[in-house]
């Protein structure tokens, strides 16, 4: 029962130094298991050994089986552990972030007026860019009274739009 024990604290020792060291511990295992496509990761190959060992002890301490049956019911566990251990770090992995909002985003959107805006002059405006709120310097061909709701028709710059008042 000690060596199951071992396995399974092994494991759990292991699955904290990858855990804390990232990626640096996965150098030692790149050039086993070429296409495994990530099978062969610390926390895969930890989950296996942690399952295997404490239910190998689990099994030989509850029980009356041998160590034969323990080592098999601990590398059926183990397999299972290590399989949705790497499909979970799969779906981790494929989990992208939408892409950074751009400038070019803020045509067609609306905003108000926080400086009065000459007709042919820079004011300024309120625009929400990805939920959050800017302010960009704004030209108008005609003028716009502060607090008035406007509409974006392109983007000068990165930091200019031009507006138009929205019409209702």
């Amino acid at each position: 029962m000690v060596w199951f024990l071992g396995l399974g604290i092994g494991g759990l020792v292991l699955l904290v130094l990858s855990l804390v060291f990232d990626g640096v511990l996965e150098g030692v295992l790149d050039g086993i298991g070429g296409g495994l496509d990530g099978f062969q990761s610390l926390p895969v190959i930890a989950g296996f050994m942690s399952m295997l060992g404490f239910t190998g002890a689990i099994t030989l301490g509850t029980t009356g089986l041998g160590a034969g049956a323990a080592t098999g019911a601990g590398v059926a566990t183990g397999v299972v552990a290590a399989w949705l251990t790497w499909r979970f770090s799969r779906a981790l992995m494929r989990d992208t972030a939408a892409p950074a909002p751009r400038g070019e985003d803020l045509t067609g959107t609306s905003g108000s007026v926080v400086t009065a805006i000459p007709a042919n002059a820079y004011g300024e405006v309120l625009l929400y860019l990805a939920g959050q709120p800017v302010k960009y310097a704004a030209k108008s061909a005609a003028p716009v009274a502060r607090g008035t709701e406007v509409w974006v028709e392109s983007v000068l710059s990165p930091t200019s739009v031009v507006v138009r008042p929205v019409e209702r």
